[in-house]
């Protein structure tokens, strides 16, 4: 492997697997090369590998096979290593009740062997908005603050990869505003972000690259754009001035869906496809003698694109 490739790639992510003791098979042979400084989002339904994936990675569950390299450490042979490069933020919100802020992030530094500097907890907490609340004790915080100190406990040991497994579950929306704001803040500091969601519009609006997950399978990993170009669809959708009862038999070819009604003509065609096809085909329903009163055309948001991969069907 040459090195600019090395560089390039600061999880390296080869041949996952894992079965559980019940027989659940949760990731079947993932590879994946997480490039240095990104933003990576994991979609994928609840129960498609997603957590399995990140605890594989940050050495909480054990893989059946595979290896993975963070940062340069191999997480079984040099764990302690590997694991320092690592933030976690968990979904659940399991922290301790009676610790001041302050003191729950101190102590998540010293976790690591890290030496003691407030200097660093402090701007961790005033990054997070966290700075006015540092002596208040984590069990009179509201669900989003708790968020917050989750974040800042993972992000005490200064790691240069981040994982945030389901960030945005159950916040409110200005939360999960700010909390993308924080994010994209975090990565131009240099860390390398991985979160997993459900959320699309989470993936994206945030995710330089989107990789989708599905019953253990990693069914693509791609660039954001490249994605929504490649298995975007664009739809023409013209208003009719008059019902008609069926799309004339001189069109049939041209793959017009009418509705119910008879008032709506659909024409779906690739996202790269050239718009010269448009002209050529309105030009063909004028000449049917079908005379419309609007046209709009439509593109596929990331989430139809997402129900296609995973049920495999066309979204509505």
């Amino acid at each position: 492997m040459h090195n600019e490739g090395v560089a390039e790639s600061i999880v390296s992510i080869k041949n996952l697997s894992k079965t559980y003791a019940s027989g659940h098979r949760a990731l079947n042979g993932v590879s994946l090369e997480i490039k240095r400084g990104e933003i990576l989002a994991l979609l994928g339904p609840n129960g498609a590998g997603k957590t399995t994936l990140i605890g594989i990675v940050c050495g909480i569950v054990n893989a059946t096979g595979g290896t993975v390299v963070a940062d340069g450490h191999d997480i079984v042979k040099d764990f302690r290593a590997a694991r320092m490069k690592i933030g976690l933020v968990p979904q659940e919100l399991s922290t301790d009740a009676f610790e001041t802020v302050w003191s729950t992030v101190t102590f998540s530094r010293g976790l690591f062997g890290k030496k003691a500097s407030p200097a660093h907890i402090e701007k961790v907490l005033r990054a997070l908005s966290l700075w006015e609340k540092k002596d208040s004790k984590i069990m009179t915080l509201s669900g989003g603050m708790k968020r917050r100190v989750l974040i800042a406990k993972a992000l005490s040991h200064e790691p240069t990869i981040l994982f945030l497994d389901e960030p945005t579950a159950g916040v409110d929306v200005e939360l999960r505003h700010d909390m993308w704001k924080m994010v994209r803040e975090l990565r131009e500091s240099g860390v390398t972000i991985i979160l997993t969601t459900h959320y699309i519009e989470e993936a994206q609006e945030m995710a330089d690259r989107i990789g989708v997950i599905n019953k253990g399978d990693l069914v693509l990993v791609e660039d954001k754009d490249v994605l929504m170009r490649k298995l975007g669809k664009r739809q023409l959708v013209l208003t009719l001035a008059a019902a008609i009862e069926k799309v004339p038999e001189e069109l049939a070819d041209a793959k017009l869906e009418l509705t119910k009604d008879g008032t709506v003509l659909t024409y779906t065609f690739d996202a790269q496809s050239e718009d010269a096809g448009i002209a050529k085909l309105l030009d063909r329903v004028g000449k049917a003698g079908i005379q419309f009163k609007d046209l709009q055309t439509h593109e596929s948001s990331l989430e139809d694109i997402f129900v296609n991969l995973v049920h495999g069907k066309k979204a509505s």
